[in-house]
């Protein structure tokens, strides 16, 4: 029998924020995918969850705690499936280190996702959009800076990791303003951008002034703060 304790941990602290990037909501995610798994089958083999073997994690585990999670818990055909998806992660990682269970893991692996509606989103019309972009009263710092990220995020299309991860070094705005996004799995993109974003950062980065910093969305009064504190 093999314990899974050291498997897991390597899986969460090695495997998936170093060797494959991942970013740390899915780190948070399978974490927590694996926590209601070893809770469920703790309880159903009536042991502590470190006493827990890699081989009692058959396909009839799996799918019973597949189906807790729709009848006992109420989760939704997606919350299935991004648990199911944390344990296929576990499984692929698991065939290097224990060959032996292979037949076992494969039959997990064989396990299909269930099928899920996929809600039509309601798009904003311009007008919507324009009047996002036009919340932030730029008569002070903050809300020059707001507007100039909500026309960053807009423009290049950006997730709030990939806004608040972005450096100063990553803006070119001559001869032609673009930005670099660093995006999951290390990749890279680099976008051109609108007037409109050129003037809404270049009015940022007016009051934003020297900071030692180089993050691009730094508040003056946050870095005050800062350097007072150190």
């Amino acid at each position: 029998m093999t314990p899974i304790a050291p498997h897991i941990t390597a899986f969460l602290q090695q495997r998936l924020p170093v060797e494959r990037s991942a970013s740390e909501n899915t780190c948070e995610s399978y974490a927590y995918a694996f926590k209601l798994l070893f809770k469920y089958a703790a309880d159903r083999l009536k042991v502590s969850p470190s006493q827990l073997h890699f081989e009692q994690f058959d396909t009839p585990l799996v799918l019973d705690f597949l189906n807790h999670l729709e009848t006992k818990r109420g989760n939704g055909p997606s919350s299935r499936n991004t648990r199911l998806a944390a344990i296929k992660s576990f499984m692929h990682f698991m065939a290097y280190r224990v060959p032996s269970a292979m037949e076992q893991i494969q039959r997990v692996l064989a396990i299909p996702a269930k099928k899920a509606d996929s809600r039509l989103v309601r798009h904003l019309t311009v007008e919507e959009m324009q009047a996002i972009l036009n919340a932030p009263v730029p008569d002070h710092w903050s809300g020059i800076r707001d507007r100039a990220m909500l026309h960053l995020c807009f423009a290049a299309g950006l997730r709030v990791s990939e806004l608040i991860g972005m450096q100063l070094a990553d803006l070119t705005l001559q001869p032609d303003a673009s930005i670099v996004v660093h995006g999951k799995g290390r990749k890279e993109r680099c976008l051109p951008l609108w007037k409109e974003t050129t003037s809404a950062l270049r009015a940022w980065l007016a009051v934003r002034g020297e900071v030692l910093v180089t993050s691009l969305t730094t508040s003056p009064r946050g870095w005050t703060q800062r350097a007072e504190a150190d």
